[in-house]
């Protein structure tokens, strides 16, 4: 893991910490009192430190419940590591968190203001959420470049766009994005062409682009060699703090990699709801998880 990213992910971590005390400098009495606070429509709220709520999200399939009662929150800035057996609620979760189904109960709220429930999938993007599938799903006859060009988010509805039509911003943004997702030198190969983990990072760095606030990752290391999924923990470690992150995975060893010698907290999923949570030792030496999930 090179130094430079992990100053990067510190510092950025750092500013989000300093952003949100100076959101809640010089309040009292706690969640009440910011009710006062006027907050345009549709605008995301983190006064209260929390980017995301699920509270007692319920959903089933013909009688089986996916979801079960589950309750969870994500701090703004925060990277969240998500683990469980199959068919323990994961990708359920994160399909109510982006609309794609609807709970027969609960709530979910992004921020304080936002209920993700009355909330379309393609408005819920809009507002700040990005989803990464399992599978990478980028245009794979289109350049790395083009893939980026045609995410940015000012472009979404235009139908083609040649580069000298890109304002200077907009060309500074896309290198940026090319040098962090580790694929500069591949700005003009077809995407087709790269290999499996490449294009796990071009899928990420098109949701980037979009300057979401919370980023959900399904198994976005599956499939890679060692080397790719050391850079991806390299890449999430420098996102943390400007970015929130849900990352769902198997991988122990990653997992491992993006909590080591830190305080943030592992959530285990089981049966629709969380069977545990904390610092990953922690989870990891709890008899219940062992059982159902890790092993001996």
């Amino acid at each position: 893991m090179t130094p430079d990213l992990m100053r990067a992910g510190a510092v950025a971590r750092r500013a989000a910490e300093e952003r949100q005390i100076a959101a809640t400098a010089g309040r009292s009495g706690g969640r009440e009192t910011s009710y006062s606070r006027i907050v345009r429509p549709g605008e995301l709220d983190i006064t209260h430190g929390a980017i995301l709520y699920l509270d007692d999200i319920t959903v089933s399939f013909d009688g089986f419940k996916a979801l079960n009662a589950l309750s969870l929150s994500i701090s703004a800035g925060e990277m969240r590591c998500i683990i469980g057996p199959n068919g323990a609620g994961k990708t359920t979760m994160m399909d109510v968190i982006t609309g794609k189904t609807r709970p027969d109960a609960g709530r979910a709220f992004f921020g304080s203001t936002i209920d993700l429930l009355r909330l379309r999938e393609n408005e819920i993007a809009e507002a700040g959420i990005g989803r990464k599938f399992q599978k990478p799903t980028v245009f794979e006859h289109l350049t790395v470049f083009e893939n980026l060009e045609l995410a940015l988010k000012s472009e979404r509805s235009v139908r083609a766009s040649l580069f000298f039509r890109l304002a200077p911003e907009q060309l500074d943004r896309i290198g940026e994005t090319l040098a962090l997702i580790h694929l500069k030198e591949q700005a003009q190969k077809k995407a087709g062409l790269l290999s499996h983990g490449q294009k796990q990072w071009l899928e990420i760095g098109m949701l980037l682009i979009q300057d979401p606030r919370l980023l959900l990752l399904d198994e976005p290391v599956a499939g890679m060699t060692d080397e790719e999924t050391e850079r991806t923990a390299e890449l999430f470690l420098s996102l943390e703090g400007s970015h929130s992150l849900v990352v769902v995975e198997h991988d122990m060893k990653f997992i491992q990699a993006l909590t080591h010698g830190r305080s943030r907290k592992v959530t285990v999923l089981h049966e629709g709801r969380v069977l545990a949570e904390g610092p990953l030792a922690e989870v990891q030496g709890n008899e219940q998880v062992v059982e159902v999930y890790l092993g001996r």
